[in-house]
């Protein structure tokens, strides 16, 4: 079993930067397929970026060249780096884990995804 608290979020100008942080605990997420996804009141949730435990990474084309993805090498806490926000990026978002490398195919859906976290809330404005 899994758990996973984000914390970083808050309030932030168009333009500014936020640094997102998730911290995993229980059992080693080593070899899972860590995400952050994102959700919009009224608006499904929506993948962000994807790590696996070698590195291997996707990004959203909508945060593409604006967020980064990093965890680090002990694999306890997953990173997302937001800069250049726009008033678009605010939204819910989440950390979630699966036990198995992400896919290329798969990665966006939220249903690949068994662990989750309770949210941390980005507002730009």
């Amino acid at each position: 079993h899994v758990q996973l608290v984000e914390s970083g979020g808050g309030s932030v100008q168009p333009g500014g930067s936020l640094r997102l942080s998730c911290a995993a605990s229980g059992d080693s997420v080593n070899n899972y397929c860590m995400g952050w996804f994102r959700q919009a009141p009224g608006k499904e949730r929506e993948a962000v970026a994807s790590i696996n435990g070698d590195g291997l990474l996707s990004v959203a084309d909508s945060v593409k060249g604006r967020f980064a993805i990093s965890q680090d090498s002990a694999k306890t806490t997953l990173t997302l780096e937001m800069n250049s926000l726009k008033p678009e990026d605010t939204a819910m978002y989440y950390c979630a884990a699966e036990a198995v490398r992400c896919y290329p195919d798969t990665w966006i859906y939220p249903t690949s995804y068994h662990y989750w976290g309770q949210g941390t809330q980005v507002t730009v404005s």
